[in-house]
């Protein structure tokens, strides 16, 4: 987890006070869905939650939790396992949380919807839901989508020069435009900070090129899914530029049981 710096360590956290607020996570529990590296469960401890539980489907993924949390010192507040947002068993043994967190997941599990039901289900009375989701992008989607089972049916070795041919153009409209505003430096620096999040720039596009089941979801529907389920949308941002490329982000209160 060298990957893990304190640079990204404080993007993630900015990004989580960007969106909930500064002391949104003080003294409150924390479900982080389909962790990956653990980034963001690490993040929420050092924004004070109480007591945090990281799960994600893919074994590697748990191993580098597991790893960052070893890392951290941090195991007395932070569980760590494997488990399927699918599994309506497994999530609703987990109990409810105050926060639950899940940034571009659900659409990879192959029945995103089914997911989203599941992880709603795991907040609180009062609690927040914040949730990030591939934008639907009609028939553009349906492309990404074929890109995606190609990538994936590519021998491993073939994989990485698949995606930076996919993503080539796309990066260099993005260094012209820098460029063209007299400032190549911030696409440079695009690849160690990733959108304000901390993420690996490198492991986002391959997650972007590979990511699969790939589902999508407008944001008109993810609004009226939630709020079907009792829960009243405080904060949102839309893929930029409006109905372009990437993820929605959702942040969802629970206005209480019904």
């Amino acid at each position: 987890m060298d990957d893990v710096t304190e640079s990204r360590i404080e993007a993630a956290e900015e990004s989580l006070r960007r969106i909930l607020g500064d002391d949104a996570l003080a003294g409150r529990t924390f479900l982080d869905v389909g962790s990956g590296s653990g980034l963001f469960s690490l993040a929420a401890l050092r924004l004070r939650a109480a007591r945090v539980h990281s799960f994600d489907y893919d074994e590697e993924s748990v191993a580098a939790t597991r790893a960052l949390a070893d890392r951290a010192g941090a195991h007395a507040i932070w569980t760590i396992e494997r488990g399927d947002a699918t599994d309506p068993s497994y999530m609703s043994g987990l109990g409810e949380f105050d926060v639950v967190y899940s940034w571009g997941v659900l659409h990879h599990t192959g029945a995103m919807w089914d997911a989203l039901a599941n992880t709603a289900d795991r907040v609180g009375a009062g609690g927040l839901l914040y949730i990030a989701i591939y934008n639907d992008q009609g028939r553009k989607s349906g492309r990404w989508r074929r890109i995606k089972q190609l990538y994936n049916g590519l021998p491993r070795p073939l994989r990485a020069a698949y995606a930076v041919a996919v993503m080539l153009p796309w990066e260099a409209r993005m260094l012209a435009g820098a460029t063209a505003r007299g400032r190549p430096g911030d696409y440079v620096r695009g690849w160690a900070r990733e959108g304000g999040r901390g993420m690996s720039r490198w492991h986002d596009l391959l997650d972007w090129v590979g990511g699969f089941p790939f589902e999508v979801a407008a944001p008109e529907d993810v609004f009226r899914f939630c709020r079907d389920r009792g829960f009243e949308l405080v904060e949102l941002t839309t893929a930029v530029p409006r109905g372009g490329i990437g993820c929605n982000e959702f942040v969802f209160r629970r206005a209480g049981r019904t």
